[in-house]
């Protein structure tokens, strides 16, 4: 029956994404859905490390910022024209383009930036931590630093990456007008597709033996280790697999929204990418997505409705879901079905010829 369910919900999934949401949508609420499913792709590479490996990111911003800074830079170049400079740099006195900003006009270049420099990070990083068994609150408190450090390098550098403002101003996309409804419709399917390209990437790879032995990690790292594989190496690629995620999502958010600016990389941010994982249930790659979802949609619905508390509304939804679910709604979906399922269904009770049947006692 649950090999059924999966394929049955993917394709539901894929209708509503694909076809019903653009039928029915306003551009506005269209575009806000993009925004998640960026979102969400993020929370497909968080609950392979952290739900498949154990390892607490919180520091996934910097990888979507880099992702995100590469595509910028590349669409602001774009829109400058051919020597000509981004209007950021116009009005913080820049006179020439600076050298690390030339090789993003172009647009194969960037693409691949947008995927290597967060996997190349991730693994330096991974390298050196998981060689040194680093792990648990450790780990979660030395990718919160670096996410930290990420924005002040950001912020400290008005000419190089626009300061605390950011790239803002983005208008097209390799030739889509993203003031054009019918463009930006376009670009939310691209989304779409590369979310759902993403979730089944990463699905087949927990369902390998690789994911196997990165769950075995995660349960009892120093008996995989004493089985003679290399813990650092099965958590690195993880590791990496999640910041490649992270960086297209950032690649992607940036035509989205037309902007990137550090306040979408920090810690903050990195800490709501975690937590829309942690009510969807980090255990889960579909509770995982449908919790990025949930989260950002009631971050949208909180600040329209209740725009002086609903931060304390947002907070206490974080809670009661971890205190009622800790293994999120996923989790919580999954003991329901598993308590049914043992209750089965009636069966009337046969017996053999000749025998004598209960007889029913009246009170």
């Amino acid at each position: 029956m649950r090999r059924l369910v999966a394929p049955a919900g993917l394709a539901v999934s894929a209708v509503l994404l694909l076809v019903v949401a653009p039928l029915v949508l306003s551009p506005f609420r269209l575009d806000l859905l993009a925004k998640y499913l960026c979102y969400a792709i993020v929370a497909v590479g968080i609950a392979l490390a952290w739900g498949r490996g154990g390892m607490l990111t919180l520091g996934q911003g910097v990888f979507f910022g880099l992702g995100g800074y590469a595509m910028g830079m590349h669409l602001k170049l774009a829109e400058a024209g051919p020597g000509k400079l981004p209007d950021f740099m116009s009005w913080s006195g820049v006179e020439s383009l600076p050298l690390l900003w030339k090789p993003f006009a172009n647009p194969v270049f960037t693409l691949v930036m947008v995927v290597l420099l967060p996997v190349v990070v991730a693994v330096l990083l991974g390298s050196l931590v998981f060689r040194q068994r680093v792990r648990g609150a450790y780990f979660a408190v030395l990718s919160q630093a670096l996410a930290a450090a990420f924005v002040i390098l950001l912020v400290g550098q008005q000419g190089l990456t626009g300061g605390t403002n950011g790239l803002t101003n983005i208008q097209h996309f390799f030739g889509l007008d993203l003031y054009d409804d019918a463009d930006r419709r376009l670009l939310y399917l691209i989304v779409a597709l590369v979310l759902g390209l993403a979730y089944l990437g990463v699905r087949q790879l927990a369902a390998s033996r690789y994911g196997q032995l990165l769950v075995a990690i995660r349960d009892g790292e120093d008996r995989v280790r004493f089985l003679g594989y290399d813990p650092a190496l099965v958590k690195t690629v993880a590791f990496a697999v999640s910041a490649a995620l992270a960086g297209v999502a950032g690649a992607l958010f940036v035509p989205v929204v037309g902007l990137l600016t550090p306040a979408n990389l920090g810690v903050v941010a990195s800490l709501e990418l975690l937590i829309g994982v942690a009510i969807g249930g980090r255990y889960s790659l579909a509770g995982a997505v449908g919790g990025a979802l949930l989260f950002n949609y009631a971050k949208t619905v909180f600040s329209e409705e209740l725009p002086d508390s609903w931060l304390y509304v947002q907070g206490a939804l974080f809670v009661v879901v971890m205190v009622w679910a800790p293994r999120g709604i996923a989790g919580l979906a999954g003991q329901l079905r598993d308590r049914w399922a043992r209750r089965g269904p009636l069966r009337p009770v046969s017996y053999p010829a000749g025998a004598d049947r209960p007889q029913e006692v009246s009170t």
